[in-house]
């Protein structure tokens, strides 16, 4: 081997070295993704949640944390022995506040590929579709979700939403007004500025039963949509405690007691902002 090869092999071989070590770093970084470790050092289980998702995650009277998911996250920090801590989030920033680790799992959000790139899902817990609440004043009007494709009506959604998804795909001719919240979206409707708002079944049905004479929900979903817990990609054992959960409360009875306090009867209404 001349000098000339063997400084050329060398050069290869530092070359290769650096690529393979920066491969192990990356591994090792995503390998170091441990929640259930940080879960069994803090004494902790932070969810996050943007309040205001009707009936799923709301904000009490009295300043507590409310609600569907609410509930099942204070149930599976029980049954872990660890206290439950309630991160509430903007919906925008709630991916990144996962990835920066200010929590452990998001609730609340529809599983979809584009978002599976950025974050890893447990199996779906419920799911559901968009639907529609009209203004009264569109009765006889519109009958399906198809009649509001026209440029003459004005659709508001929540941006970031799969409702804004759904409503830029199917209600493309129409215009689609996006806002930061639920709530300051449905209220366009409400004072006469919009025509429809487009959001996930379960809200409508809510707001419409709170809101007789001044809204009419068209309950019949146009899409599919399973919703699942968000946590950190390459956190397998987090992955695998959530699926087994779940299988444990729904085959024990208490996924069904959830489901029936907050989608079956309206007791709780009252006790929410």
């Amino acid at each position: 081997m001349t000098a000339r090869t063997l400084q050329q092999y060398c050069r290869h071989f530092l070359v290769g070295s650096a690529l393979a070590g920066a491969a192990l770093a990356s591994f090792s970084a995503s390998a170091k993704v441990d929640t259930i470790n940080h879960i069994q050092k803090t004494g902790e289980l932070r969810l996050c949640f943007e309040a205001g998702y009707i009936p799923f995650e709301m904000t009490a009277k009295d300043g507590r944390y409310v609600g569907f998911d609410i509930d099942l996250a204070k149930h599976l920090a029980r049954s872990l022995g660890v206290k439950f801590v309630p991160v509430n989030t903007a919906w925008d920033g709630i991916v990144p506040a996962l990835k920066t680790g200010k929590c452990d799992f998001i609730a609340g959000m529809t599983v979809t590929p584009k978002r599976n790139l950025n974050v890893l899902f447990a199996d779906a817990y419920i799911k559901m579709g968009q639907t529609v609440l009209i203004s009264p004043k569109l009765k006889d009007k519109i009958h399906s979700y198809r009649d509001l494709n026209d440029p003459k009506y004005t659709i508001a959604t929540q941006m970031g939403t799969t409702g804004a998804q759904g409503a830029k795909k199917y209600l493309y001719k129409a215009k689609v007004d996006l806002f930061d919240t639920s709530a300051d979206a449905v209220l366009q409707v409400m004072n006469h500025k919009a025509d429809a708002f487009v959001y996930d079944l379960p809200y409508n049905a809510m707001y419409a039963a709170q809101h007789k004479g001044k809204v009419i929900h068209l309950d019949q979903p146009f899409t599919y949509e399973p919703m699942g817990w968000a946590i950190r990609r390459g956190d397998q054992d987090f992955l695998n405690l959530l699926n087994n959960y779940m299988k444990q409360v729904r085959g024990d009875g208490t996924y069904d007691r959830i489901y029936h306090k907050w989608f079956k009867t309206d007791a709780w209404v009252s006790q929410v902002q």
